[in-house]
């Protein structure tokens, strides 16, 4: 069974395409079978896995609307080593054409079912905005990782995210819950950072993941060339923290399911 989950913050500008696309790279690359959603308009996510968003036959939009399945929509990143199910910005009328439909907020379970044996993980890159989009994908969600930068601001975001989880997890996804905090474009030099990091620590405790990734100029570079830090300079300190994210989050979902009681 995959695990499924979401890279979510509702602040823009944090880091979750970056986060999204690499830890799919680092989890490939350890040999685990991966597909990445792009629930984003923008296609961030599916331009940075490789894969030429305009020239998609079928993207994500399809599978909301139910025009096509998943197996129909995704498409193999070779260069990455892992599945893609795109989207471009077709996917902005799906908020609107979602609306008054049934079963609007499970369109994306629901076709993820029928790959679920398929993958060990799926990773869903989601908008910076609590939209329909957003809510397919903490509705079909295992849990939810959180990048977040060590300032002041993100602080303020991270309230109003962990309240829009609970939301989700009392009324639609009972099994949704953050999985864990990762603390993105870090520079340990400036003391503020380092402040807000030993403040997510105290107040999170083990939610926070141990692994830090840093300010890296590589990782900035290589949605440009249209592939993830990891593929494109795989020996850049950014890719190298990526891969041991990767290692750190199979040990975690094995501990996790280890303490959980089988039913």
């Amino acid at each position: 069974m995959a695990r499924i989950f979401c890279v979510a913050n509702q602040k823009g500008g944090v880091g979750k395409t970056t986060t999204t696309v690499n830890l799919a790279a680092g989890l490939a690359k350890i040999g685990q079978r991966v597909l990445m959603v792009d629930l984003d308009p923008q296609g961030n996510a599916t331009m940075g896995s490789g894969v030429e968003k305009r020239k998609l036959e079928l993207t994500v939009y399809d599978v909301l609307l139910e025009s096509a399945t998943v197996p129909e929509a995704r498409v193999t990143s070779k260069a990455c080593g892992y599945d893609v199910l795109g989207a471009n910005r077709e996917l902005a009328g799906a908020e609107i054409e979602l609306v008054g439909v049934e079963r609007r907020e499970t369109r994306l379970k629901e076709a993820l079912a029928v790959v679920d044996g398929e993958y060990d993980f799926i990773l869903i890159d989601c908008p910076p905005s609590l939209s329909m989009l957003t809510l397919n994908g903490l509705c079909c969600a295992h849990g939810v990782i959180v990048p977040m930068q060590c300032e002041y601001f993100a602080l303020e975001g991270l309230t109003d995210l962990v309240n829009t989880i609970k939301q989700v997890h009392a009324n639609l996804n009972k099994d949704l819950q953050i999985i864990g905090l990762l603390r993105v474009m870090f520079d340990p030099r400036i003391t503020l950072q380092q402040q807000v990091s030993e403040q997510l620590k105290t107040h999170f405790g083990e939610k926070v993941f141990d692994t830090v990734i840093p300010r890296n100029v590589r990782l900035a570079e290589a949605p440009s060339y249209g592939l993830p830090g990891v593929i494109f300079d795989p020996a850049s300190k950014g890719a190298q923290a990526f891969v041991s994210f990767a290692s750190e989050m199979v040990a975690r979902m094995q501990r996790l399911e280890a303490a959980t009681p089988a039913p």
